[in-house]
């Protein structure tokens, strides 16, 4: 069995499993550290191992355009290529549907990007995108959808969802084609701000025959109540014996609220990004590093934090990397941010396990709201 749930807290939806892929057993709730281009920035693959990581991702549209799907294949596959034995979750490009507005082309039969390298024109289909994640031997593939931007009609929102749907249908015929496979492949509900489509998405999807469903098209730009109001909505009526995966969200605050509702697996760059800004999260909220009042901090950026960083370095010593500009800096407080997260969703589990998710969420966001160091 690909997904089991082995505990649920009482009070709320959030619950604890484990999902096997060839390569690992992924316990859930996860926090998956996003690896575009096929490395976690600022990070080799034994620090984000040792930090207790047992699945990344990475986005296949990148991996197309740089080093390209045939060299991959060529290499033996995404996991020998980047030295990873843990679990490959693999986007499909579909945010770049979203992020990449200006130089990619909706059709019916797929989408039609421009390369952010050179220009010239590349054409994702639902078919292509399982072909390619397949013959890299990611884990768990994702579907092309086509995530759109916040707050858009309601015409123009229906037809995206639908368009997804059809493209899901058409993902699962290709996987059919492909045969007997390990890869896991993940549905995608979409539906924008619209419940009405939201429910009828959460449906669809869960009424075909994936591995998994994704939640997309949220944590768009919306106000983070919203967020979470159309999550549990599009839960509602989709198919809670599947792993549930919330794409795109990291931080602690969103993360905490999802697993609440019963989301099982998340991704986001916002770990790793901040930290090549200088920012570090703490119990006491995110601070950054660059302020003044770190200058003579000769502690660790948290003293009670196990991580290499706070184990080893000060504070004052991180912020003269970070202002010398050094790509140490960059290293140290990624360390530091996944393991923040991923401690915070190991002590998230211990509290489901022992029916006190409320009030876990409640003592830890009171703590990390206070702004204080």
């Amino acid at each position: 069995m690909f997904f089991k749930i082995k505990d649920k807290d009482k009070n709320t939806q959030a619950r604890c499993g484990v999902l096997e892929t060839g390569h690992s057993k992924v316990e859930t709730p996860v926090f998956m550290p996003v690896g575009t281009r096929a490395a976690v920035k600022a990070a080799r693959p034994e620090d984000i191992k040792s930090l207790g990581c047992s699945i990344i991702l990475g986005n296949l549209y990148h991996i197309y355009l740089q080093p390209g799907i045939d060299l991959i294949r060529e290499a033996g596959g995404l996991h020998k290529f980047m030295n990873w034995d843990g679990s490959i979750l693999t986007d499909s490009g579909g945010f770049q549907v979203f992020s990449l507005g200006s130089i990619r082309k909706i059709l019916e039969n797929g989408v039609e990007f421009r390369s952010i390298i050179d220009g010239s024109r590349h054409l994702f289909t639902p078919e292509k995108v399982i072909s390619m994640q397949y013959s890299i031997g990611s884990d768990i593939a994702m579907v092309l959808d086509e995530c759109i931007p916040y707050n858009q009609d309601y015409e123009y929102t229906r037809e995206a969802a639908l368009r997804t749907n059809r493209w899901a249908v058409n993902s699962l015929e290709e996987v059919e084609k492909l045969g007997k496979r390990d890869m896991k492949v993940f549905g995608i509900v979409q539906g924008g701000f619209i419940k009405e489509l939201r429910r009828i998405c959460a449906r669809e999807i869960s009424s075909m025959d994936f591995d998994g469903i994704a939640f997309g098209g949220l944590s768009v730009g919306e106000e983070r109540g919203l967020t979470m109001e159309m999550l549990a909505h599009s839960i509602e009526y989709a198919d809670r014996k599947r792993p549930l995966y919330f794409m795109g969200l990291g931080d602690p605050e969103g993360i905490l609220d999802a697993i609440g509702l019963g989301i099982d697996m998340f991704d986001c760059v916002m770990p790793t990004r901040i930290s090549r800004n200088g920012s570090a999260f703490t119990q006491n909220g995110r601070i950054n590093i660059k302020n003044n009042k770190f200058i003579r901090d000769f502690d660790p950026i948290e003293k009670d934090c196990s991580c290499y960083t706070c184990s080893n370095y000060s504070a004052a010593y991180i912020r003269h990397l970070v202002k010398s500009r050094e790509i140490l800096a960059s290293m140290l407080l990624t360390i530091h941010n996944i393991h923040f997260i991923m401690d915070m969703v190991s002590k998230a589990s211990g509290a489901i396990k022992a029916d006190g998710y409320n009030s876990f969420r409640e003592k830890f966001l009171e703590k990390y709201k206070s702004g204080k160091k």
